[in-house]
């Protein structure tokens, strides 16, 4: 059981995660583990990269308790009756020789059509077939994610020192992104492509994960989710009741549960 859980669970119709990365020693599924624990909802879709199957075949299996805790929390789920759709990304490509399959109650599948409460239809997708560098050279995309691998092993040691400091979490990875001007080319030519995708499908939007960048935008009159990732931004996309769409940064989040569990264990010493 994690620290941080609200008074009341979050409350859900929908949520998407991607991009979990667990076997990955980057991957940070306490952060996962709290968010999955702290919410409820009717339907959970895993876009892509929930296992990093690359990284484990190429520096041998690193499974922790939290990423175990993370898997068993998703099929408890499925057993009690939510609906668990998992669309396989690149990193975990395996997974998609069992699309049309349905494994401890999840849905496996290449792509979705979600249906929103307010009647708008999303296609889910992970988005790695309209990454030119993943489609056009493997051994330029492995080469690639070791570089990553390597930004986070240091992000690691930096909010080491940044946690001694008692400061808040921070993604070195990220902020590179952002500063580096050709990265940022990439990430608009990949959304634009996923927005023509969406238009040939005839939708109103689209979800997606694989560039670890979370977003939720209207592009030329379609909805463009990306619902992020859970080794840098440690983000979600949800769905309220009414259809309502959300980025849920669970960094910045956990932070006001913290303070209102804090809070709440403060009034009940008063009151005793």
């Amino acid at each position: 059981m994690t620290a941080i859980l609200p008074l009341h669970p979050l409350r859900y119709r929908t949520v998407f995660i991607s991009d979990t990365h667990l076997g990955f020693r980057g991957a940070r599924a306490d952060y996962l583990l709290e968010f999955l624990e702290s919410m409820e909802c009717e339907t959970l879709y895993l876009v892509g990269d929930i296992i990093d199957i690359w990284e484990m075949r190429r520096r041998g299996l690193r499974w922790s308790e939290s990423h175990n805790a993370v898997i068993q929390n998703i099929l408890a789920r499925a057993r009690r009756g939510t609906r668990v759709v998992y669309i396989p990304g690149n990193h975990d490509e395996m997974m998609r020789d069992y699309a049309g399959m349905t494994i401890e109650g999840v849905e496996i599948c290449m792509r979705a059509t979600h249906q929103c409460a307010d009647g708008r239809r999303l296609l889910v997708l992970h988005g790695d077939e309209f990454d030119t560098v993943v489609q056009c050279s493997r051994l330029v995309a492995m080469l690639g994610n070791r570089m990553y691998a390597w930004l986070i092993r240091a992000n690691h040691w930096v909010n080491r020192v940044r946690q001694a400091l008692n400061r808040p979490y921070w993604s070195l990875a990220a902020h590179l992104k952002h500063r580096v001007k050709n990265a940022m080319q990439y990430i608009a030519n990949y959304e634009d492509a996923l927005v023509h995708e969406a238009r040939e499908a005839g939708v109103d939007g689209l979800v997606c994960g694989h560039i670890h960048h979370a977003e939720l935008s209207e592009r030329d009159g379609l909805l463009y989710c990306n619902d992020g990732d859970w080794v840098e931004s440690c983000t979600a996309l949800a769905e309220s009741q009414s259809g309502e769409l959300s980025l849920v940064d669970w960094i910045a989040l956990r932070e006001t549960l913290g303070v209102t569990a804090e809070a709440g264990k403060a009034e009940r010493r008063k009151a005793a």
